[in-house]
């Protein structure tokens, strides 16, 4: 037959969203510009640009889980999504390499750095203790990497089903089904992280402004690679949020699972980022600092 389809690669229809994907973003950048130089209107413009944006990730998103419940994703289809995952998470590990550069330069050169007076943390700060809400931070991250691992386990391996019993009956959860019940605690893990990380902002002893102090340095680099790491944790729940729709809706199966599979990929990352993190700036950064007592 004419035009039959003779190979496992799939040929994208036309779509809408690169280019309504990049006009979101140049409304972003130029209400980004525009509230930075005090413009009026620049804050609107900005926040418009963030809807655009919202919008154009579900349309986008969705189009790729039509695409995958079709049947579009082949073996060689999904290989090649692994690869564009495995470049995305190696372009997020540079971006906070950055962040850790400027940490380390602080820190390793304090008299490079006038706002600090040659000592870091600067003299006289309080810093946040690692053994307390760091600690509990680090511990709730590698138990959800334990239990996404082991709802991926339950994917590959097709345990779901069974009696519905207690709560997780309610959550219409089959006794023996390790998939949803992983999701479940992982989601609940990440939204625990993020609320003690909120609270822990709101009770830092160092500011995030410029000031004689070293608050411009110190809480500027702390507040950056731990606040991007918190927005990732954000990222990463809203991410598994949508694969336990997509668990209950039956759209994976052993064979066919990538958003699943990347959903977790991106977890872990989350996961190795915090505990650099916890080790560099909250134990090492903070050694010898007078600690926070709130």
């Amino acid at each position: 037959m004419a035009g039959a389809k003779n190979h496992q690669y799939h040929i994208l229809p036309p779509s809408i969203w690169p280019f309504f994907g990049s006009m979101a973003a140049l409304v972003l950048a130029a209400g980004g510009i525009m509230w930075m130089h005090s413009v009026a209107s620049g804050g609107l413009v900005f926040f418009a640009g963030v809807a655009l944006i919202a919008i154009t990730f579900f349309g986008w998103w969705a189009d790729v889980i039509k695409e995958a419940n079709r049947g579009d994703h082949t073996p060689v289809v999904q290989l090649h999504l692994r690869y564009g995952m495995i470049l995305f998470i190696a372009s997020e590990v540079m971006f906070f390499v950055g962040w850790f550069w400027a940490w380390f330069d602080y820190s390793l050169f304090p008299s490079t750095v006038e706002a600090v007076a040659g000592q870091w943390p600067p003299k006289g700060m309080e810093v946040i203790n690692a053994w307390e809400f760091p600690l509990l931070n680090t511990l709730i991250l590698l138990c959800s990497g334990c239990t996404v691992t082991w709802a991926h386990h339950g994917l590959l391996h097709n345990e779901r089903g069974g009696a519905l019993r207690g709560a997780w009956g309610l959550l219409g959860v089959g006794e023996n089904d390790s998939v949803k019940k992983g999701l479940w605690v992982t989601i609940i893990l990440g939204l625990i992280f993020s609320c003690i990380q909120a609270y822990e902002y709101m009770h830092a002893p160092f500011p995030f402004k410029a000031g004689s102090d070293g608050g411009s340095s110190y809480g500027g680099a702390f507040f950056m690679a731990t606040g991007f790491h918190g927005f990732h944790v954000l990222v990463g729940t809203i991410f598994l949020i949508v694969n336990l729709i997509r668990v209950y809706k039956g759209d994976f199966t052993p064979r066919q699972h990538f958003g699943f599979e990347a959903a977790a990929w991106y977890w872990h990352f989350v996961d190795v980022v915090w505990l650099f993190l916890f080790a560099s700036i909250y134990v090492w950064g903070g050694w010898g600092a007078p600690v926070h007592a709130g």
